[in-house]
């Protein structure tokens, strides 16, 4: 059993602790597990992505286009942005709240994110949408996104551990005033 998972998003939203606590998990489990990330424009607001492979005889942590089981996006550009790696039968779990792009922010421009939803959704089977914003509030949090979207990935059976597995890994790694919150954040529905 492989599987290949890529995270993305901008810089901000969790994406790095989210791909750290997924293969802390799939570890707990007894699998390998391989990552690469790519966090350089982070603190701007860039794109932040992170691949993901958890399986057997794997030689190298990133894999090519058409190859990835799961993408895990946090924002809906970014999504679009990373669909070449997605198999055709591949899943895509994405937060419909879009974060503006600095360029758009200095030009004024408009962007909402729903020419983005609608590409997503012309062009991916297996489509799991999340409004992010409604998620956070109902937890109390805007801090929580990141476990909001590792929550729905676990809950639609691509990765090979569950909300438990992700729970005990949490608890070992969060400090322990954030756990009960992020706990309830794995758990939204």
């Amino acid at each position: 059993m492989n599987k290949n998972i890529l995270l993305c998003g901008v810089g901000g939203q969790g994406i790095v602790l989210t791909s750290k606590l997924t293969a802390a998990a799939a570890m707990e489990k007894g699998y390998d597990v391989m990552s690469a990330e790519t966090i350089g424009m982070a603190q701007k607001g860039g794109s932040v992505f992170s691949f993901l492979r958890i399986g057997e005889d794997m030689y190298s942590p990133m894999f090519g286009k058409k190859s990835a089981d799961i993408i895990i996006a946090f924002e809906p550009a970014e999504a679009v942005r990373m669909i070449p790696y997605l198999k055709d039968d591949g899943c895509v779990i994405v937060n419909t709240n879009p974060v503006m792009p600095v360029t758009s922010a200095l030009k004024a421009g408009n962007y909402s994110g729903n020419e983005m939803l609608g590409y997503l959704r012309q062009n991916v089977r297996n489509l799991i949408t999340v409004d992010g914003i409604k998620a956070c509030q109902d937890i109390g949090s805007p801090k929580v996104l990141n476990m909001i979207m590792l929550g729905k990935a676990v809950k639609s059976g691509v990765l090979p551990f569950s909300i438990d597995d992700v729970t005990a890994i949490m608890e070992k790694t969060v400090k322990p005033q954030f756990v009960e919150m992020n706990k309830k954040a794995l758990n939204w529905e």
